[in-house]
């Protein structure tokens, strides 16, 4: 008997250097609009963080399986909401590193 390979949920471990002078409005944009919506598609975000200096926005948002990340996006992306957004996030973020992760528990 072929067990069935367990899907393990996964994280994006996600950077964004935040453009000078635009982190409270970024702090706004994330909390009132861009983490509603990621929730609202199935994508939950896990926490949040700035650094000490206030340059860099760091947040977790995690998938039930790296399989499904594409689909997540592209529903959250093509969203009414995320378009009536436009280009807002964006101009905001000078740098953009995203790392996917796996818990280290079994």
């Amino acid at each position: 008997m072929i067990e069935k390979e367990k899907m393990t949920m996964v994280s994006q471990l996600r950077i964004y250097t935040i453009n000078r002078g635009m982190m409270d409005s970024w702090l706004n944009l994330f909390h009132k609009h861009l983490k509603p919506n990621h929730e609202k598609y199935g994508i939950p975000i896990e926490s949040s963080w700035v650094n000490a200096d206030r340059t860099e926005f760091i947040w977790v948002r995690s998938f039930d399986s790296e399989e499904v990340i594409q689909a997540k996006e592209e529903e959250y992306y093509s969203s009414p909401e995320r378009i009536a957004l436009g280009d807002q996030p964006n101009v905001h973020i000078a740098k953009t590193e995203v790392r996917v992760v796996e818990p280290t528990n079994s």
